[in-house]
């Protein structure tokens, strides 16, 4: 991951963090509604790894949420 991108992926990872917490999911659950690992969630999460766009609409179908609010800035 370059660092021009660096910031909005950590920001991808703290809104997963955030909407996951909010709806009551472990890693391990949002995981398995996504058919993911929970490693590679964590990796998102904490911008260790970048997700594809394919990841993301996962995550936002599985948190109920709009694929838009991962990218918001609160």
């Amino acid at each position: 991951m370059d660092g021009e991108h660096k910031a909005a992926f950590i920001k991808i990872g703290l809104n997963i963090l955030y909407y996951r917490k909010e709806k009551g999911y472990t890693q391990q659950q949002l995981a398995e509604k996504i058919s993911y690992s929970k490693n590679h969630v964590q990796q998102i999460e904490t911008a260790k790894a970048t997700p594809s766009v394919a990841i993301l609409l996962d995550i936002a179908k599985a948190l109920d949420i709009p694929v838009s609010k991962l990218f918001e800035s609160r």
